[in-house]
């Protein structure tokens, strides 16, 4: 009886065998793809309860800076409320990320399976609670600029070294808002949602003066491919293309504004600083790996409480 038992097993694994090696390389990528998926949604759901329990650093350290300068200028505080949302399920930064996976179940079995793997991937990073951390600097810094010096910037240049601006850091992200172009071809940033508040407190910003003389901010310079969807990364090299035919028409020179990431900035994340895999590496004729480190309730180093600054 144990040697039919033994050849009954052999001959269902043969079987099992055999309908994988059936299963085409589609149908492959759709399960792989399904799969991430289901890590995506738990990641992401992971991260959210991290900001519920105050276990992503730098959100406590933006919501401890709201305060602060709400106390100091209080005329500030509906602006400093809607930039300290990030700090929560609610804020921006959070929304476009359960946006994007909403999106990807939507399309997901819409070929090519490749740019599929590939995007969740990048919002599966975006969902580690160390990178989100540092993707808080930006806020952070924000309210910090609008501390007058009492608030010091977060895992960014020093504003001795950068010089004067404010308002700059979440400027050209497309969470917060996008570029609008007039009838003379002039892009404009509009701030939207809860976000057009921040157009009664700070200067309009033109693209080309912007793109030449941008200064340092996080999304613009580490975090840009993992906190944009592939539609957003589009509109923006459409904008950079337009503009700059535009400038080349009219005898000026464009400089973009990602042609060189700014250097100076200290105290991120190393995950910050290694950069995402690229596209070209889901080669269609290699296997996928999709598996990837847990998520952990930790924060980014770069903060260490609420600090008064230069």
């Amino acid at each position: 009886m144990s040697n039919i038992k033994a050849w009954k097993l052999i001959s269902l694994f043969c079987l099992f065998a055999v309908l994988m090696g059936c299963q085409s390389k589609e149908e492959q990528l759709q399960q792989t793809i399904q799969e991430s998926i289901k890590k995506a949604d738990t990641e992401l759901s992971q991260l959210g309860t991290a900001l519920d329990n105050g276990n992503v650093r730098n959100a406590v350290l933006l919501k401890g800076y709201g305060e602060l300068l709400k106390k100091q200028q209080p005329e500030l505080t509906k602006v400093v409320d809607v930039i300290t949302l990030d700090a929560t399920r609610q804020g921006a930064l959070y929304s476009g990320l359960t946006q994007r996976l909403k999106d990807i179940k939507g399309t997901y079995l819409i070929p090519p399976y490749e740019d599929t793997l590939h995007s969740i991937d990048l919002l599966r990073d975006a969902s580690k609670p160390t990178l989100f951390s540092d993707a808080l600097t930006d806020p952070i810094n924000m309210l910090a600029d609008m501390s007058k010096g009492t608030l010091a910037r977060v895992g960014a240049i020093s504003k001795q070294a950068e010089g004067e601006g404010v308002g700059n850091q979440m400027v050209g992200n497309p969470n917060y808002g996008n570029w609008q172009t007039n009838s003379n071809g002039i892009s404009f940033w509009q701030w939207y949602g809860m976000y057009r508040i921040l157009g009664d407190v700070f200067d309009r910003v033109e693209y080309g003066s912007w793109s030449k003389r941008r200064k340092y901010s996080y999304y613009n310079d580490y975090g840009r491919s993992r906190y944009s969807s592939p539609k957003q990364i589009k509109t923006q090299s459409a904008l950079e293309t337009r503009t700059r035919q535009t400038y080349q028409r009219q005898g000026k020179q464009f400089t973009s504004p990602y042609a060189s990431k700014k250097t100076g900035a200290s105290g991120l994340s190393r995950s910050s600083y290694t950069p995402p895999k690229s596209r070209s590496s889901y080669s269609r004729s290699s296997s996928y790996n999709n598996s990837s480190g847990s998520v952990r309730d930790s924060g980014s180093r770069t903060s260490r409480g609420v600090s008064r600054g230069k």
